[in-house]
């Protein structure tokens, strides 16, 4: 019952039919931070300090009152009320019709579809937007997982690119 009610004070970016994808609560620092502890987790993503990821965390509650559209969300089990993960939308490579997608999660939802059917819905509300032309993931190029999500959710790998001085896999989807 908790958890419905917490839905119901938080603004929903999506939902399907196991997520509902919406806004962080003030409160829920922890809940956002819990799944940072885990080695798989991390070996992909960004390498941030505790305060970094802190910092994201209270940045995206103060996006949220100012109502931005792109920004960071939480993806919850419909079932059970409880975080899987982090996803994200923003603006990649200073291009406003240009739109990233990123996302992180528990290891304990891995292979279960969960990560495609939420980059279906943030891609979906991404392209609501009708001056976003395209939406574009990028990966470490041994994240195969995370490739099958972003292929599965609709975009094509494209050659790689460089970022930060990384190499990365790179896909994109257009604007139909």
């Amino acid at each position: 019952m908790c958890a419905l009610y917490i839905f119901t004070l938080m603004h929903i970016i999506a939902e399907t039919p196991r997520l509902i994808i919406r806004e962080f609560a003030e409160d829920e620092l922890n809940i956002y931070l819990k799944h940072f502890d885990d080695d798989e987790v991390l070996r992909y993503i960004p390498k941030r300090t505790r305060e970094e990821r802190m910092a994201i965390f209270y940045n995206a509650i103060e996006e949220y009152k100012i109502g931005k559209k792109l920004g960071k969300w939480g993806f919850f089990n419909k079932a059970d009320g409880e975080c899987i993960g982090s996803c994200l939308l923003r603006i990649f490579d200073n291009d406003p019709t240009q739109i990233e997608v990123g996302y992180s999660m528990d290891r304990e939802y891995w292979g279960q579809g969960i990560g495609t059917e939420m980059a279906l819905a943030v891609v979906a509300h991404a392209f609501s937007n009708p001056a976003v032309k395209e939406v574009v993931g990028v990966t470490d190029l041994a994240n195969v997982g995370s490739q099958r999500v972003l292929e599965k959710a609709g975009l094509i790998k494209q050659p790689t690119i460089i970022r930060h001085g990384d190499e990365l896999a790179y896909f994109k989807l257009e604007r139909t």
